[in-house]
Order: C-alpha cells, then structure tokens, then sequence
C-alpha cells in the first residue's frame, strides 16, 4: 500500500519559530498523550482494527473547549496509521472549488484535519456528504438544462474534524462521523504530568511543587499549562538562576496575574462587570462583550466555559449571573452589589 507521509497546512500562518515550539511539545504518539483516558482506549482499538484490515478510519470528531488536545489527537491519528495529512481551518474554505482541490489532492488512507468545521460553509458541506459517505466527489458541469454532474472517485480517507460548538454542526454532516469524542477538562495530576514532560522537552529544570502549582493554575487546559511554563521559564532564566522552584514559580504567576483558581485578568474583569456594573445580573451577551470591548463569540468559546466550570457563573434565559462562588471569589457578599 502507497503511503505518503507529506503534511499541508491550508491554515493561517504563524511565526516560524512559534510553530516548531508548539510542535515540538505536541506528543507524537497515543502513548506520549496524557489524559483523556476514555477517549484513547476507545481511539486505540479503532485504530489497530483499521490497520489490520487495510482500511481507512472511520471519521473522527473530536469536541471540546480550545487547548485541550484536538490537534494533537489528529495528528497522533496521522502517526498511528503511517499516512499523509492534510490540515485546515473551517472558515479558510470559501469556494466549492476549494474542498474539491483537497479532496482530489489525498492519497489512499490519508486524513484530513478541519479545525473549527463548524464554520465551514453550506455549500461546501454538501460537497463532504457523498465523499465522507461513498468516497466519490460530484461535480456540476454546465448550467441549467444543460448541467450535468460528473463523478470522480476519491481514496479512502479519515475526516477529522474539530469543534468547540457542536450545536452548530448540521445533523447531516454530524451523521457522518463514524467516533465522536468529547474532550474533557484535564485533573491537575494529568496537568502536572504534561508540564514535567514539557519541562524535559524544553531542557529546564522544575521542581515537584513548581509543576504542580503551574498545573493547579492552568485551567484544566494543556496549551495554556505549556504557555504559564514558558512564562515561568522566562523569569526564572532572567531574575534567577534558571531553575523553576515553587517560590519561582509563584512570582511569576503573580506578575502573569494568574490567580489561585486560574483565572486570569479578562476573567475576574467579565465577573467583576456583571458584579458591578449590573448588580450581578443578568445581563445580556451583547451588552457584556460592549462592557468588555470583547467580541460575543470569545467571551462565549473562550473565557466563559471555564467559569462555568467552577460555578462562578451562570447562563439564563435572561442573561448572565454572577453565582454566589463568583461573588466569593472577588471577595464580594452577595448585599454589597445592591448599593449600585
């Protein structure tokens, strides 16, 4: 069987150097993947069935908060199977024309990773239907009475496609998906564990404790753990000797402002607005992400899931309310927000 271990990305570009750090701590195989036990026991077996039977695996979506792990666990699919991939964000694909060249472009048992597929256009999903189904693409040749479609075979291939939102995947295209994994927030000991592993990768010296407290402020969330380690590293490499120790580790989490529970300055600022600038509450999303300068979508993707997490915030058909935690977290009782 041909296999092909090329990799595109069709996404936006980033800073060369940022790219391959970011690679370098991804793990490469499902082995190196920490947490998300569930999901790679079920993932693994589907994996070893598909390579004894020479076939494709099925298609995969994979849904979770960002920063978790969804890349990684495409890219480990990649891996596994010894295939090329290809790689693309939802809201980069405008034209027809554009799926078509992709999908024209893949050898056999090869995957295609769509990042935020949830956003891909209409018109283009209909053109994943019968490739994800019957792996043959259609074409429409001609207008009007003259049209005519032409059908041209693709190879197997495996979809991964990655989402925050699966509310908004259609239920044709989310029928489609052979495995569909719900990524969860990561335990501070799994947490932990990924920042001792990036701190090796990275060739810096951390302390247990260090590890540790990096991991208990880190939201749940990898990319975000791996980003406070870089930080840290900073400050220990230029205030102190370079060794990441506990004390190292909370000053710089201090000068990050990263508190206790994780959140950040953005965080305890939509809290303390809704607090005290709407008397905790509710108010409406628009007006929220107004207050903030912040666009509706990352307040709604971005900052809120993880509030809601904790119980420090609560979705209601009016609106947005600060809990009773979420007052106790800025120091807050629940009386004093009714003098304004």
């Amino acid at each position: 069987m041909p296999v092909s271990t090329s990799t595109q990305f069709l996404a936006p570009a980033v800073a060369p150097e940022e790219e391959e750090l970011e690679q370098s701590l991804r793990p490469r195989r499902l082995g190196e993947f920490v947490g998300q036990e569930r999901i790679k026991d079920q993932l693994a077996i589907a994996l070893q069935a598909a390579k004894a039977r020479e076939e494709a695996l099925d298609h995969v979506l994979l849904v979770g908060p960002p920063g978790l792990g969804k890349t990684s666990l495409a890219f480990i699919v990649r891996e596994e199977l010894g295939v090329g991939i290809r790689c693309v964000a939802g809201p980069a694909l405008e034209r027809k024309g554009d799926m078509a060249a992709i999908l024209t472009g893949l050898e056999r048992h090869d995957v295609l990773f769509v990042d935020e597929i949830h956003r891909l256009n209409r018109a283009i999903e209909e053109i994943l239907y019968p490739a994800l189904e019957d792996f043959r693409l259609d074409i429409i040749v001609g207008q009007g009475a003259a049209a005519r479609t032409l059908t041209l075979d693709l190879p197997p291939f495996t979809l991964v496609g990655a989402t925050t939102r699966t509310g908004l995947l259609t239920t044709p295209l989310r029928d489609r998906f052979g495995m569909t994994f719900r990524l969860d927030y990561y335990e501070p000991e799994d947490l932990g564990r990924i920042v001792r592993r990036s701190a090796r990768i990275l060739d810096v010296e951390i302390a247990e404790e260090a590890a540790d407290e990096i991991a208990r402020r880190s939201r749940g969330t990898p990319r975000i753990a791996n980003r406070i380690l870089r930080r840290v590293r900073d400050v220990a490499q230029v205030k102190h000797d370079g060794v990441i120790t506990a004390e190292v580790a909370r000053e710089a989490l201090d000068l990050l402002e990263v508190d206790g529970n994780g959140l950040e300055r953005i965080d305890r600022d939509l809290l303390g607005t809704i607090l005290w600038k709407f008397s905790g509450g509710p108010v409406g999303l628009s007006t929220l992400a107004v207050s903030l300068g912040e666009e509706p979508d990352t307040i709604e993707d971005v900052y809120e899931p993880y509030l809601l997490q904790l119980g420090f915030l609560q979705r209601t058909p009016r609106g947005r309310v600060v809990t009773e935690l979420g007052r106790q977290h800025l120091g807050t009782p629940a009386d004093d927000t009714k003098l304004f």
